[in-house]
C-alpha cells in the first residue's frame, strides 16, 4: 500500500468526531457548528514526512503544535495497528499550511462543512494521484 493510499484508508478521530477521506462526517458537521466553523481540520506533527521518530520526540513536537492553535481537540489518525496523535482544529487554511512546513507533514486533512473530507498535500506529495 502507497502512502497516499494508507492516509485516504486512515480513520481521523477526536472526541465524538470521526472522519474518513472522500466521505462527508455529520460528527464534525456538528462539530464545526459548535465552533461556528466553515472548515476543519486534523493535523499533527508526529513522525515528520512519515518518518517513524521516538515517543518523546513526537510528544514534544506534539505538544508545540498545540501552542500554536487556540480552538482543538486532541485526536488520532488510525488504521491497523498503526495510529499517531492529531488534533482537530479549526483555522485558516494559510495558518494550517504554515504549520504543516514548520512540522514537517507530508498532508493533513481538510474538512470542509457540507462536503467530503480531503487530503491536502505538502512539499513532500506522495504521489501526483489526486483526492
Amino acid at each position: 500500500m502507497t502512502r497516499a493510499e494508507a492516509y485516504r484508508r486512515t480513520r481521523y478521530r477526536a472526541g465524538e468526531v470521526v472522519v474518513r477521506v472522500g466521505r462527508r462526517s455529520a460528527s464534525a458537521e456538528a462539530w464545526m457548528a459548535r465552533h461556528g466553523a466553515r472548515e476543519a481540520w486534523f493535523i499533527g506533527a508526529w513522525n515528520p514526512f512519515s518518518r517513524q521518530m521516538p515517543r518523546r520526540w513526537n510528544d514534544a513536537v506534539h505538544a508545540r503544535l498545540r501552542r500554536n492553535l487556540r480552538v482543538f481537540e486532541e485526536g488520532d489518525g488510525a488504521l491497523g495497528a498503526w495510529s499517531e496523535r492529531m488534533l482537530l482544529t479549526v483555522a485558516d487554511g494559510a495558518t494550517i499550511l504554515r504549520l504543516m512546513r514548520r512540522h514537517r507533514q507530508a498532508a493533513v486533512v481538510h474538512v470542509p462543512r457540507g462536503r467530503a473530507a480531503r487530503l491536502v498535500y505538502g512539499e513532500d506529495r506522495p504521489s501526483r494521484a489526486r483526492c
